[in-house]
C-alpha cells in the first residue's frame, strides 16, 4: 500500500481550493461587473464560515494537545500553519481583486468613494445622513486594559486611539460598533449612475463628533470571528430547546481566532486590541482595503445596471404539473422530478398548500432543515393543523446557523397545533422529505416528496436541486416506517427501497461499488458516476480505488472538498474529478451505477463525508419512474460535458480549468435551455378552451 500521504489529500486546503475556485469567477472578466462581486462577497462569506468552524475545530483540537494526524498525514499544528498560510494569500487576493472591481465599476457609473472624492453638494448631503442616520444612532464605548469587552462576532467595528487627557501621559482608546441597524453604504446622489460611500468611511471622516475635546490619533476598523465549532451536550441539556437556545448565547461568549484590521492601524493601537481580546500576533490579519467584504452582496443586486449583471434566469413552469389543478391525480399518474431552480419551485409548494386545504388529506409529515424566514410552506402546515389535520413536522434545532430561526419556526408551529419534533437525540436528522396520506376511493394513498436540498424558497432559486414526486406503494410505505421511527423511540421498520444513515446506506453505496468492480473484473462494462458536494469519506474512497484498479470508469462530480487523488497509475488512473462554479451552487446528490447496461439511480440528501454517513439521517432514494431516471443521467451526462465553467482536479491537487475546445458547452445554460424548451413545448400543445363570459348573477 501506498504511504498515507499519497492517498488523500487535505480536507481543509482542499476547501481553500474550493473557494479560490468561486474567487476565479470573480477575477474571469467573460462575467459581467457585479457578478464578479457578487463572487467576490461569496468567498467572503464562506472564508468567515470556514474559519469560524472548520479553524475553530483545529483550534480547539490543538489546545486539547490532539496528536492524531488527518488522512493526508498532517498534524494539527501542520494543518492550521498551512491554513492560515492560505487564508492570508486568499485575504490579499481578495482586496486586490476589490481595489480592481472598484475601478471599473467607477468607469461604469457605478461609484464606491472616499469622503474626500465626493463634490461640495454631496458632501452636505452625506453630512446630513451622517448625523440623522449615524451619530446619532451609533455610541462609543470605552476600552481599559485589563476590563474585559467582547465585540460582536463579525460585526464592524471603529478602533479609537485619543491622545492622554490632560495631566495625564496614557493614551485612551475607544470603540464604536457599527450596526447591525445602520447602513453599510450610504447613498449620494448621482447623475451619472450610483455613488455610495462606505459607513465606516463617514464615521473616520467625522470621529470628533463622538469626543468633543479630545485629540483623536487614529481611526480604524476592525472586526473579531469567534469559534463557532461548538456543539449541544445533549446528555446534559434539560430538553433540546433550553439547550439550543443556551448554545446560541454561548456562541456570542467563545473565544476570539481572528482579528481583521485595517492595514493603517498603527502598532500601539493593533497590540492594545491584541491583548484585550487574548489573541496571538499569528491571529491579526492586516486588510488592505475594506473588511467584511460579505456585505457587498447587497450591492451586486441594487436595482438598474442590468448591463452589469446576467440576463435573468426565470425559473421555467413544469411540464408535468398543472397548478392550476389539484396536484394529487397528477401524480397518482406518473412519478415527478423537478429539476431547481432551472424549473420552478412552485409544485412543491402546492403540494403541500393542496395538502392543506383538500378535504381527502388525513395527515402531513415532513422534515424541515433549513426554513426561509417567511416561508409558504410553513405556513401551509400551519393552515393545515388549524383545519384539523393531523400535521407532523420534524425541525432540526441543531441546523448550523440557521438555529434561531428554527427554533422561531417551531414555536409559531407548535402554537398551530402541529405535533413538532426538535430532531433525534445525538443525531442531525438532514433528510429531506414530505409525506401526504390521503383517503382515496381505492383506499389510502400515500404521496411523497423526496429532495436533495431543503424546503425553501429562497435557496431554490439558487441552488441546483432536484427533487422527486411519487405515490409508489412501497415509497410510501418506507417514507411512513422513516416518520415512525423519527417519532418514536423504534429502530426503523423494515425499509424496502429506501437506504437511510446511519443504519445501511453507506453498505448499500459500498455494494453498488462493488458489484461494478466484481463486473470490470469479469471482463464486464462497469461504471459508477456520482455527483455530490464533498467526498472526504476513506473507506469510499478506498472502494472507488479498488474500482479504478479494476478497470471501472468512475467519474466523480464534487463541487467543493475532495479528499481523494485521481489519475495516479496504478491507484486511481481510471477516476476523473470534476468541479463546476457556476451562477448556481451545485447542490444535488446524484448517484448512477452501469449494472450490466440496466442502469441504477439514485438522489439523495448525505454528501459522501464520514458525518452524514455515519453520524446524521439521511435518505437515499431509487428513482423508479422511468422518464425520471432517463432525465437523471442526462442531467449526469450533462456536466461532464461542460468545458465553459469546469475544472479538472490534478493528481497534484491543483485544479486546471477543462480545455474549451471548438464547441462550447455550459452546462448551466444547457440546464436551463432544456427546461425552457419543455415549458415552450408544452405550451405550444396545451388545447385551446373557450370560455364564455357569463352574467353576474343578481343579488
Amino acid at each position: 500500500m501506498k504511504p498515507i500521504t499519497d492517498r488523500y489529500f487535505n480536507r481543509e486546503l482542499s476547501w481553500l481550493a474550493f473557494n479560490q475556485r468561486v474567487l476565479d469567477e470573480g477575477l474571469n472578466q467573460d462575467n459581467p461587473l457585479l457578478e464578479r462581486l457578487k463572487f467576490l462577497a461569496i468567498t467572503a462569506s464562506n472564508l468567515d464560515e470556514f474559519y469560524m468552524v472548520r479553524v475553530g475545530g483545529l483550534d480547539l483540537l490543538m489546545n486539547e494537545g490532539h496528536k492524531a494526524r488527518d488522512l493526508s498525514g498532517l498534524t494539527v499544528r501542520q494543518q492550521i500553519q498551512a491554513v492560515t498560510r492560505r487564508i492570508r494569500k486568499m485575504a490579499a487576493d481578495q482586496s486586490a481583486l476589490y481595489r480592481k472591481l472598484r475601478g471599473e465599476l467607477f468607469d461604469n457609473g457605478f461609484q464606491i468613494q472616499p469622503v474626500s472624492s465626493v463634490n461640495e453638494a454631496q458632501r452636505k448631503i452625506l453630512l446630513r445622513t451622517f448625523e440623522d442616520d449615524v451619530l446619532s444612532i451609533l455610541t462609543p464605548v470605552s476600552l481599559v486594559e485589563g476590563r474585559p469587552y467582547r465585540p460582536a462576532n463579525l460585526l464592524l467595528h471603529m478602533a479609537v486611539r485619543l491622545a492622554p487627557a490632560s495631566g495625564s501621559q496614557e493614551e485612551r482608546f475607544a470603540l464604536i460598533p457599527l450596526g447591525p441597524n445602520v447602513n453599510r453604504f450610504l447613498r449620494l446622489p448621482s447623475p451619472g449612475g450610483l455613488a455610495v460611500v462606505l459607513l465606516e468611511d463617514a464615521v473616520a471622516e467625522w470621529i470628533g463628533r463622538w469626543f468633543d475635546g479630545c485629540e483623536v490619533l487614529e481611526c480604524v476598523p476592525f472586526r473579531v470571528t469567534r469559534n463557532a465549532d461548538i456543539e449541544l451536550r445533549e446528555d446534559l441539556a434539560p430538553d433540546l430547546m433550553t439547550g439550543m437556545q443556551e448554545l446560541l448565547d454561548e456562541r456570542k461568549e467563545t473565544a476570539c481566532l481572528r482579528m481583521e484590521i485595517g492595514r493603517r492601524a498603527s502598532r500601539q493601537l493593533t497590540s492594545f486590541l491584541t491583548r484585550l481580546f487574548e489573541l496571538d500576533r499569528n491571529d491579526i490579519y492586516p486588510i488592505d482595503g475594506p473588511l467584511a467584504l460579505r456585505a457587498f452582496m447587497k450591492l451586486a443586486f441594487v436595482e438598474g445596471f442590468e448591463a452589469l449583471k446576467d440576463p435573468p434566469w426565470s425559473p421555467q413552469p413544469s411540464p408535468l404539473i398543472d397548478l392550476k389543478e389539484s396536484i394529487f391525480p397528477q401524480l397518482a399518474a406518473q412519478g415527478l422530478l423537478l429539476h431547481l431552480p432551472y424549473e420552478s419551485f412552485d409544485p412543491v409548494i402546492k403540494l403541500v398548500e393542496d395538502a392543506a386545504d383538500d378535504p381527502a388529506v388525513l395527515a402531513i409529515k415532513q422534515v424541515l432543515y433549513r426554513t426561509a424566514s417567511d416561508s409558504a410552506i410553513v405556513e401551509a402546515l400551519i393552515r393545515a393543523a388549524q383545519r384539523g389535520k393531523h400535521v407532523t413536522v420534524l425541525i432540526e434545532l441543531k441546523a448550523r446557523f440557521d438555529e434561531a430561526r428554527n427554533i422561531t419556526q417551531a414555536h409559531r408551529l407548535e402554537q398551530a397545533g402541529v405535533e413538532v419534533i426538535y430532531g433525534v437525540r445525538n443525531l442531525k436528522t438532514h433528510a429531506k422529505v414530505c409525506l401526504i396520506v390521503r383517503r382515496e376511493p381505492q383506499g389510502i394513498v400515500r404521496y411523497i416528496h423526496f429532495a436533495t436540498g431543503n424546503y425553501n424558497e429562497t435557496t431554490a432559486k439558487l441552488y441546483s436541486d432536484l427533487g422527486y414526486f411519487t405515490s409508489d406503494v412501497q415509497l410510501g410505505h418506507d417514507a411512513a416506517a422513516f416518520f415512525n421511527a423519527v417519532a418514536g423511540y423504534s429502530q426503523p421498520q423494515t425499509l424496502h427501497l429506501l437506504r437511510m444513515s446511519p443504519f445501511n446506506l453507506r453498505s448499500t453505496l459500498l455494494e453498488l461499488i462493488d458489484v461494478e468492480t466484481a463486473r470490470a473484473k469479469a471482463g464486464e462494462k462497469a461504471a459508477v458516476t456520482i455527483k455530490v458536494n464533498t467526498l472526504t469519506d476513506a473507506e469510499m474512497i478506498e472502494h472507488l480505488y479498488q474500482a479504478s484498479q479494476a478497470g471501472v470508469k468512475v467519474q466523480l462530480n464534487v463541487r467543493g472538498v475532495c479528499c481523494l487523488r485521481p489519475g495516479v497509475k496504478g491507484l486511481s488512473e481510471n477516476i476523473t474529478v470534476i468541479s463546476i462554479i457556476d451562477r448556481y451552487l451545485e447542490h444535488s446528490r446524484i448517484c448512477a451505477f452501469y449494472n450490466g447496461g440496466s442502469e441504477k439511480v439514485y438522489m439523495a440528501s448525505a454528501d459522501w463525508m464520514p458525518r452524514n454517513l455515519d453520524r446524521r439521517i439521511e435518505l437515499m432514494i431509487p428513482v423508479l419512474d422511468k422518464e425520471a431516471r432517463r432525465q437523471m443521467l442526462k442531467i449526469l451526462k450533462c456536466y461532464f460535458k461542460d468545458n465553459q465553467k469546469a475544472s479538472r482536479l490534478l493528481p497534484d491537487g491543483a485544479y486546471e480549468r477543462v480545455e474549451k475546445g471548438k464547441s462550447p458547452f455550459r452546462s448551466q445554460g444547457e440546464l436551463y435551455r432544456q427546461a425552457c424548451e419543455a415549458a415552450r413545448l408544452k405550451e405550444q400543445t396545451k388545447p385551446t378552451v373557450l370560455e364564455p363570459y357569463r352574467a353576474k348573477a343578481r343579488s
